[in-house]
């Protein structure tokens, strides 16, 4: 799974844990609720001061955010 398919499915499940809306992850971490919707659906990357705002925003590590399991025949 590549790194943006990774943080899509991160986001989702830290998200959904605290029952945030999109909405209420932008505000949080100061984005745009579109842009944390494009992140979702892996229409972008994120830079490094991104991830640092949406894990401080979800109270994660950002490495957390980037950690995803893979599969033994799923190419990295």
């Amino acid at each position: 799974m590549d790194s943006r398919r990774i943080l899509a499915v991160n986001l989702k499940k830290f998200r959904g844990e605290r029952s945030f809306s999109q909405e209420d992850l932008a505000h949080l971490a100061e984005l745009d609720r579109t842009y944390i919707s494009a992140l979702e659906r892996s229409r972008y990357s994120a830079s490094l001061d991104v991830l640092d705002k949406l894990a401080a925003a979800l109270g994660v590590k950002s490495s957390e955010l980037l950690t995803g399991e893979t599969s033994p025949m799923e190419p990295e």
